[in-house]
């Protein structure tokens, strides 16, 4: 029966909350606007705040949800991991949508902020003093991001979570890299800007 979780987790996932709201405000589709990606910045540069909200507060509780749910129903370690992995994968490549989701951060925090809620709530601090500090939303995800393994290697050193943290950063990193590019360039948009 635990084999069923990460795989609930995965279509849980699919949703890709950017589309769903776009859809609920009357905006264009996200994967044909702006920065062509469903997630919560790009629909901050073209559908305002409180559509950019509604999918941010979506895709983190998108993951939240799952990891309490998954927590309650089978608390092993490795099924709770494969179930985080699960949502995440959903986030980035929704079978209900050919693949093409979102670069995952708000879905990561979500899984996070349940599975180790310090390890969550230090991901979280970082994105805000980075994204503070620079005004770059996908260099405070990345960094964030990057100083996951070593946030659960301090808080909770369970070899399933330091390997879905691993796997996460090098997913996150992956699906971050024209984001990359476009900041060695100093091309990147900057929040608040339009």
């Amino acid at each position: 029966m635990n084999d069923i979780w990460p795989i609930l987790a995965y279509l849980v996932g699919s949703v890709p909350m950017a589309i769903v709201v776009a859809r609920l405000f009357r905006l264009p589709d996200p994967r044909t606007t702006g920065s062509h990606n469903p997630g919560t910045t790009n629909i901050l540069r073209y559908g305002g705040k409180a559509a950019a909200a509604a999918t941010l507060a979506g895709d983190v509780l998108k993951g939240a949800l799952v990891m309490a749910g998954v927590q309650y129903a089978a608390p092993d370690p490795i099924v709770l991991a494969l179930s985080g992995l699960g949502v995440f994968l959903g986030h980035l490549y929704p079978v209900f949508f050919r693949f093409r989701g979102g670069k995952g951060v708000a879905t990561a925090l979500g899984v996070w902020l349940v599975l180790v809620p310090w390890v969550g709530l230090l991901l979280l601090g970082t994105w805000v003093v980075v994204a503070a500090v620079f005004r770059y939303s996908s260099l405070a995800g990345l960094v964030a991001a990057c100083l996951a393994p070593l946030y659960v290697l301090w808080l909770a050193p369970i070899g399933a979570y330091v390997a879905l943290s691993v796997v996460m950063i090098t997913l996150l990193v992956w699906r971050h890299r024209g984001n990359i590019r476009k900041l060695l360039a100093g091309t990147e948009g900057r929040i608040g800007a339009r």
